[in-house]
């Protein structure tokens, strides 16, 4: 499949006469259509919420317009929290997840109301100590062990993960948790990463639909949602083929249809928290080819690096690229695309195949919408870019500006004794 990107040469040659590159460009049109496909995958279920995960794309603009479709916020800090409450989301839109968690997170998530999710067992003390009680509404965090497998094989190794209650731990939670004043209960799970099949979260609800049957037998806790966490993917590469969430939100539909409904327990609500499923394919990164290098390999350099886009320099991560204006020219030229990073890692593509690149050439870095500028750093003292909205209309709309070195100095302005200049 090919992939195609949702802006033009055109539209990018007038929106650097403002902002020049590199920048982090949004597809608000998308995003919008994207969110109204989740909401209607899933209308079966009256109590369906899609908490978004703040990690990923941690933008007011874009949060305020996963709000207009009555979304949530997954939170995992003091921050999210703080821009989650910014935007407006009430608690009961705001999930708190987090781990190794500081007392100050857990007493700001109770002031704005969070439903607080439990990472661990020793959590529960923690927590009362903290805020003075237990929240009527909790949830808690479940880590099955072991391995995780699906029809097409190894999907993640939860038995090697920091997260979660192991099932006797979660089982003593609940009882502890309603003695303690809790009434109302929910379990979250995330079991595989970036999953690429609409097998994943059908089997996931099953696991869990299972596990939430015998917990209310066995603790009388009443079980009012099942949180699928997040882990459906996007398909990075151009031989993928898509996940379907029409097909996933049937697929859960089944199973909620065969293990919660005869079981009394035909009112759950279904959660979600995606991240990357909602926005990595409605996000690109905007860079210009400014160098060319012939040595041992054909190097193109680009005025993007690592600090813009880490994914690929840290987990080796495909992310396609179009050579905008030359996309249906021969791919005939292979090269590394590299950033300016005193690393070797800096690299964006590596052997990649792509038409010929001449300087001032446009590239877009496909399915960067989530976990892209939201992992940005310093590193080299480079500055973070700016992001920017193409809204609907097609106008470009600047929605956090680049950072400037003032931005970068700024954690020295408490001392008289640092001045920095030009």
């Amino acid at each position: 499949m090919k992939k195609t990107p949702f802006v033009t040469k055109q539209q990018v040659e007038e929106i650097v006469k403002k902002f020049p590159t590199p920048f982090h460009l949004y597809d608000e049109a998308g995003i919008r259509a994207n969110a109204q496909a989740v909401k209607d995958a899933f209308a079966w279920n009256p109590g369906f919420r899609e908490y978004f995960a703040v990690k990923a794309t941690p933008n007011p603009y874009l949060l305020k317009i996963l709000k207009d479709y009555d979304m949530g916020c997954d939170c995992s800090s003091y921050t999210e929290l703080m821009l989650a409450k910014s935007c407006g989301f009430d608690g009961e839109h705001i999930m708190f997840s987090s781990n190794d968690t500081p007392a100050e997170e857990f007493a700001y998530a109770d002031k704005l109301g969070a439903i607080i999710n439990l990472d661990d067992f020793t959590h529960i003390d923690f927590l009362e100590k903290t805020i003075g009680h237990i929240p009527e509404t909790i949830s808690c965090r479940y880590n099955p062990g072991g391995v995780f497998t699906l029809s097409n094989g190894i999907m993640d190794n939860p038995g090697d993960s920091k997260y979660g209650m192991t099932k006797e731990q979660l089982f003593e939670a609940f009882k502890i948790l309603k003695s303690k004043g809790a009434k109302y209960f929910g379990v979250h799970a995330f079991l595989a990463s970036n999953t690429v099949t609409n097998e994943y979260y059908p089997q996931l609800a099953k696991e869990l639909f299972e596990l939430v049957v015998e917990l209310k037998n066995e603790t009388g806790c009443d079980i009012r949602f099942v949180n699928l966490s997040g882990g459906v993917g996007v398909a990075y590469k151009p031989d993928q083929t898509p996940n379907d969430i029409s097909v996933i939100g049937a697929g859960v539909h089944k199973v909620y249809d065969e293990v919660l409904v005869p079981a009394g327990m035909g009112d759950v609500a279904i959660y979600t928290e995606m991240g990357r499923f909602m926005m990595a394919p409605y996000g690109c990164l905007v860079t210009k080819a400014i160098h060319e290098k012939h040595i041992y390999k054909e190097y193109i350099g680009v005025d993007a690096c690592a600090a813009n886009l880490m994914r690929p320099a840290i987990y080796g991560s495909y992310h396609h690229i179009t050579v905008l204006g030359k996309e249906d020219a021969p791919c005939d030229h292979t090269y590394d695309v590299v950033g300016s990073l005193c690393e070797n890692c800096d690299k964006f593509a590596i052997d990649r195949q792509l038409p010929k690149i001449d300087m001032g050439d446009y590239l877009v870095i496909h399915d960067t919408g989530a976990h892209g500028f939201s992992m940005g750093y310093n590193y080299n003292g480079r500055l973070r870019s700016a992001e920017i909205l193409l809204e609907s209309n097609g106008e470009a709309k600047l929605i956090r500006r680049a950072e400037t070195p003032a931005d970068y100095f700024a954690t020295f302005d408490c001392f008289d004794d640092i001045k920095i200049t030009e």
